[in-house]
């Protein structure tokens, strides 16, 4: 950070360093290369366990294992929202059960009115499209799209009649409304349990950046900046999560002063700055995941200011001018203009050619093919191939894993669903590693679901699997490469004049001694917002091909200049907050 006076305008960008490289190279053992799993790994994991179980034992009592494709669309969204506090997730898989009826439903009434494959093919790829631009548009999060166009495009190639459908179509709300209570079930122990592991992680990042925030005007290729980027991502998200998770607790207080300290730590990093100690955040950061109860920190300058701002952000968000915001925003992320539409024809394209090249070589599901192409399109071209490698290497070993546990799953209806209830387990287990290893797990759970309906032969089913992988791969890519995204490039200049206009009403409000610190809070957040999305933009946009150069000089002095402003405000937050000490939980 720069001891320079901050000054509004726009940042010169004269004798700034020049950025990388803005398209990655495509690295195939960075793709592959396994990572730290999850710190919430076994939510997702035992959640779809709980949540298929009841279902698929239910249907093996009554002698009806061959409608589990149906309860299993609605078990499957267990799988969603762990991330979020339980106020919104009950919303949230809600929402999930619903989209997935409805497109489990188009899918049904498509497959008992025509046979034509074509016809259902391209009722696949559209469905698909949709699925992944509202999944990206409303931030569902992982597994995202993937999930509804596996359900859907199953369905298509499903033998089905008219008078079938609700009775189907019901099997899969009330499979989903089980799935929304396990869900939701942990609320009963642990109500603040979303909240606690965003604050701490949180804590986490800002004791990174305060372990090591990096020398004044460094370049942006040296960890300081990237360890900012990250801190304000976390400190922005727990932010998020608070102000979502319903009506203060004496719990949520005490986060919310947590997030107050972490902040502090990233905005002014550095010894004679205020900032927390790093080994101090981490002991916070601890014991705030753990189960006991949650630290209460002494209070940091302006505390009392900015969580009386927050309760007057969260009652903006929950009034009725806050919702209807919220809706605008998400009409805007799919208006006209909206970067995912490049995103959402790559998945038309390339779903429909994998579908249309599978049926031509006589491949007997097509729909493989469709949900392989699908799951390839990430926010860039970049990514893409990132996951093309990984959806290939470990769709083929899943294979080998299917055909060493078919002999097993073939003992008895029960080892069937126990094998389909294990894989999904390792799943969920494996896939925060790396989304190849995951892959393992459920390539052989989606073979074996065709055993629920009657064995078939294990070569056949090999052989089709390896086919529509492969053919869907590599059709898949072909049209993320043949769509070019280049919005992705206005994005960024739309996240520049964001953050200039956030950096500049900042910066007014810390000149101005008038101003009320909730306002200097309302701002700086807003400021520290619009830097998590112009990092996200310009990582979305450095990805892409074939596109107007970035403004890379621009890019790198308006992360700076923002910096520079969040730092400015730390001072400027008031006097000491003397509230009293809240309980912990």
């Amino acid at each position: 950070m720069s001891d320079t006076p901050v000054r509004p305008g726009r940042p010169s960008v004269r004798k700034l360093p020049q950025l990388p490289s803005a398209v990655r190279g495509l690295a195939p053992a960075s793709a592959l290369r396994l990572s730290r799993p999850s710190d919430t790994w076994f939510k997702p994991a035992l959640s779809v366990v709980v949540a298929s179980a009841v279902p698929h034992l239910t249907l093996l009592a009554v002698g009806r294992l061959d409608l589990i494709v149906y309860t299993m669309a609605g078990s499957l969204c267990a799988l969603y929202g762990h991330g979020l506090p339980y106020a919104r997730r009950a919303r949230a898989v809600a929402g999930v059960v619903l989209g997935m009826a409805a497109g489990l439903a188009v899918s049904l009434v498509t497959a008992s009115l025509t046979g034509s494959t074509a016809v259902l093919i391209a009722v696949g790829a559209l469905l698909a499209a949709v699925q992944k631009v509202l999944c990206d548009a409303t931030r569902i999060g992982p597994p995202g799209h993937v999930i509804f166009t596996f359900v859907s495009s199953a369905a298509l190639f499903a033998p089905q009649r008219l008078g079938q459908i609700p009775g189907h179509l019901a099997l899969t709300l009330g499979a989903g409304a089980f799935a929304w209570l396990v869900a939701l079930a942990p609320a009963l122990v642990r109500r603040e349990g979303p909240e606690r592991r965003a604050v701490a992680r949180a804590l986490e990042a800002a004791a990174v950046c305060a372990a090591d925030p990096g020398p004044r005007n460094r370049d942006a290729a040296d960890p300081g900046p990237r360890h900012r980027h990250a801190a304000a991502a976390a400190v922005h998200a727990a932010w998020q999560c608070l102000l979502a998770s319903g009506r203060p607790t004496p719990v949520r207080r005490s986060l919310e002063r947590l997030v107050v300290h972490a902040e502090a730590a990233f905005v002014a990093p550095g010894p004679g700055t205020g900032a927390a100690d790093p080994e101090r955040l981490r002991a916070w950061a601890a014991r705030t995941r753990g189960r006991g109860p949650v630290p209460t920190p002494p209070p940091a300058p302006g505390t009392a200011d900015e969580l009386y701002g927050i309760d007057a952000e969260r009652a903006v968000l929950r009034a009725r001018e806050g919702r209807r915001a919220a809706r605008r925003a998400l009409l805007r992320r799919l208006g006209p203009g909206s970067p995912l539409l490049p995103v959402a024809v790559r998945t038309l394209i390339g779903c429909a050619l994998a579908g249309y090249l599978c049926a031509a070589l006589g491949v007997g599901r097509p729909y493989w093919a469709i949900v392989t192409a699908a799951s390839l399109y990430q926010a860039n071209i970049t990514l893409s191939w990132n996951r093309t490698l990984q959806r290939t290497l470990g769709n083929l070993l899943g294979v080998l894993v299917f055909a060493a546990v078919l002999p097993v799953s073939r003992i008895s209806p029960l080892a069937l669903v126990c094998c389909c209830l294990f894989f999904g387990f390792a799943a969920e287990a494996l896939i925060t590693r790396n989304y190849w290893l995951g892959s393992v797990a459920v390539t052989p759970m989606a073979l074996l679901v065709l055993e629920f309906g009657g064995a078939h032969p294990a070569g056949e089913l090999i052989g089709d699997r390896v086919l529509d992988t492969v053919l869907g791969a590599a059709t898949g890519f072909l049209a993320a490469t043949l769509v070019t995204n280049r919005r992705a490039t206005g994005r960024v200049e739309r996240a520049l004049d964001a953050t200039d206009r956030a950096r500049a009403a900042a910066e007014r409000t810390v000149a101005d001694p008038a101003a009320a610190p909730t306002e200097r809070d309302r701002t700086r957040r807003a400021l520290t917002a619009s830097l998590v999305e112009l990092r996200e933009a310009g990582d979305t946009a450095a990805g892409e091909w074939w596109q107007r150069a970035l403004p890379e000089q621009r890019l790198l002095a308006a992360e700076r200049a923002g910096h520079r402003t969040l730092a400015a405000t730390a001072p400027r937050r008031g006097p000491a907050a003397h509230a009293p000490s809240i309980g912990a939980e």
